[in-house]
Formats: structure tokens, C-alpha cells, sequence
């Protein structure tokens, strides 16, 4: 089968799904510039490009704390209910205007209580939000979906609350649960209480795993927590001692074969050291060795990154194909946190025509 060419201009108009995707990491920069003189927080600058360029700079720092660090001035403006509901419409309308079709968006609600807002306030703002840019997208003629992931923080000791509101809202547009922060000396089972519970109330769960700890994360993400996926999960090569010729361990076979999806994030991985290069990523191989693979963004601000970035780097330095981006963005459908009838419906009616329309217009390789 040969393979289509990419350009960026067919990567554009693909149809596009991300799972991993942090509010408190994708504001635009003139918007924390405008709701940081509001709250009187100070900013290393205040010109919206500068502010762009020194969160990429802080990000490609290539260790994890300080990419965490960036977070500080893009939480401090989302502490009061204005703030939530500028950052959430704007977070959908990017995504529309980057093509995506199906989002899922994390965030601590932990973080957003400075101001005087409870947890459980917190996330009734964000839905308000949320469901204001899916509208003007819907008007506009680019329908997005966006389902929330509520994060607990691995480090501290909320995180049966966040879970406890994972439930509470599970029909109001919060579609599952995550633990993030940093992973070295915070193991995912030190929080499994709270992963039981989501397990007997059916509420679907991703853990962070695999990026600042390596393959002993993994196993215990999907075989002591259960996890469904795995944010990351780039250090499962580990558990791969030679990718070329692809003989897996107990780990990284029981992930492939159980069709455990890995939630990928090429940049953000190169920023924080967990690979060393586009080409080099392990995305690629991983895909070829036939796990399930997805392609995320992670943090749009701080990583100077969209999906069609993401898309546009792997075609250019790792020779994607159109095929290749296709397979994983269905993969992303298939492992959304949403009734199978319904990821069914957007691969069919959505995912898969856009990329038959592309590819019927696309030179082939």
C-alpha cells in the first residue's frame, strides 16, 4: 500500500481528536496578560509574544519541576469565576480552530480554589464555560466536542475529593478522572482508595505514568490501579529492549495486547527530557509495533504547540504519512472516555470521511 504525502495544508483541514490536553496549559497569552492586570498578578512581561516565547524557553528546559513551575502565572488568573469562563469558552474555540473534533480536557480543580471558589464551584464554572465555546463553535460552523477529565494532584491529599466530583458530575460533562503532578516518589497506588472507588461507581480513569518514572509506574498504573490509559507513557520502551526488532516484555505486551491506549505528547516530551527528538520519539515505532497509540498537545501554551504542530513534526521528521495520522487519531476515538455508540458515530460520520476526503485529494508517495 503506498503512502500519501502530507503538507501542511492537508493537515489543517484533517479532523482531529486529543485526550490529553491541560486547561491550566493551553491559555492564550494575551488573555493571561489581560486577566493578570485584572487580579494584579505580575508576569515576567506583559507583551502577549514575549510571554509566549518565555513559557516555550522555561518549558525547553528539559526537566520536568520546572516545566510544572510554568503553571504558576497561568493559575493565578483562573482563581475567580471570570477567569474560568474566559479560559474554558476560549480553550474550546482553539481547539475548533485547530481542527479538533473531540477533545478531552484535564485540570486540578485543587488549583482553582485560591479565590474563594470551592472544588465543586470550581467545576460547575468550567462546564458553564465549556459548553459556551461548543456552542459559538457549533454557530460557526466548527462543532467540537469537549469531555472534562477532573485531576487529582499526586503530591497532595485532595485527591479522593477530586474523584468523589469526578462521580458527582459524570452526567453534567465530566467524563472520567486522572492523577497528575510530579511522578517521582508519588506512586499512582498511594491514591488507590480513590481509584476503587471510581471502579465501582464506572467512573474511567487515565493515570500519568511513565514519563519522569520509568517502566515500574506503568505496571502499576495498569495492574495495581487499573488504569484505562496512560498519560505518556513513553518510558515503556524499557520494557522493550530492541525496538527494531520488537520483542516485548510482560508490560509492555500486556499494554498492546489489552489495547491499552498511551496518551502521547511528542513536544512535551522532548521539553522534559523523556525523548530526545521528533524522529527519534518512540511514537513512531510504538505505532508501528501496533499499540495503541494517540497524539496529544499536553500543554498548547507552554509547549508553543497545536495538534496540527504535532501532525505537522511527526510527517516532516519522522515520515508520517496521512494513513499514519488517521490510525491515530481513530485510535484516540476508540479510547475515549464515551459510550461505544457514540465514539462509533464520530469515526464513522466525522473522522473517517474527513481523512477519505483528504486523502482523495493527496499525492500519493
Amino acid at each position: 500500500m503506498t503512502a500519501t504525502r502530507v503538507d501542511n495544508a492537508v493537515i489543517r483541514r484533517l479532523p482531529k481528536a486529543v485526550l490529553h490536553d491541560h486547561l491550566d496549559g493551553g491559555l492564550r497569552p494575551a488573555t493571561v496578560v489581560e486577566l493578570a492586570e485584572a487580579v494584579g498578578h505580575t508576569l515576567p512581561t506583559t507583551d502577549p509574544d514575549e510571554l509566549a516565547a518565555w513559557y516555550t524557553e522555561a518549558a525547553n528546559s528539559g526537566d520536568l519541576v520546572r516545566y510544572i513551575a510554568t503553571f504558576e502565572h497561568t493559575l493565578a488568573v483562573m482563581q475567580t469565576r471570570e477567569g474560568l469562563l474566559r479560559t474554558a469558552e476560549e480553550y474550546v474555540l482553539d481547539l475548533a480552530e485547530d481542527g479538533v473534533v473531540y477533545g478531552e480536557v484535564r485540570y486540578a480543580p485543587e488549583l482553582n480554589t485560591r479565590g474563594g471558589l470551592s472544588m465543586g464551584e470550581v467545576v460547575e464554572t468550567v462546564q458553564e464555560g465549556l459548553a459556551a465555546g461548543m456552542a459559538k463553535a457549533a454557530a460557526a460552523g466548527t462543532p467540537v466536542r469537549v469531555g472534562t477529565l477532573l485531576c487529582g494532584m499526586r503530591m497532595f491529599d485532595r485527591v479522593r475529593e477530586a474523584a468523589d466530583l469526578a462521580v458527582a458530575f459524570r452526567d453534567a460533562g465530566v467524563v472520567g478522572f486522572d492523577i497528575a503532578g510530579a511522578e517521582d516518589g508519588f506512586p499512582p497506588a498511594d491514591h488507590l482508595a480513590a481509584f476503587e472507588h471510581l471502579r465501582r461507581e464506572n467512573v474511567p480513569f487515565t493515570i500519568h505514568a511513565g514519563e519522569a518514572h520509568g517502566l515500574a509506574s506503568i505496571h502499576q498504573a495498569v495492574q495495581v490501579c487499573g488504569a484505562q490509559r496512560i498519560g505518556h507513557g513513553v518510558r515503556i520502551t524499557e520494557d522493550i529492549p530492541d525496538l527494531a526488532a520488537g520483542k516485548l516484555g510482560r508490560v509492555a505486551a500486556w499494554v498492546r495486547d489489552r489495547r491499552i491506549a498511551l496518551e502521547m505528547c511528542p513536544t512535551s516530551n522532548l521539553q522534559t527530557g523523556a525523548a530526545a527528538s521528533i524522529a527519534e520519539h518512540p511514537v513512531t515505532a510504538l505505532k508501528d509495533l501496533g499499540f495503541r497509540v494517540t497524539l496529544n498537545t499536553d500543554n498548547r501554551l507552554v509547549s508553543g504547540t497545536t495538534m496540527t504542530r504535532e501532525m505537522s513534526l511527526l510527517a516532516e521528521e519522522a515520515g508520517w504519512s496521512v494513513e499514519d495520522l488517521r490510525t491515530v487519531t481513530v485510535n484516540a476515538v476508540k479510547s475515549a472516555f464515551l459510550p461505544f455508540d457514540e465514539r462509533n458515530a464520530l469515526i464513522r460520520d466525522v473522522i473517517l470521511p474527513g481523512y477519505d476526503a483528504a486523502l482523495s485529494t493527496s499525492p500519493r508517495a
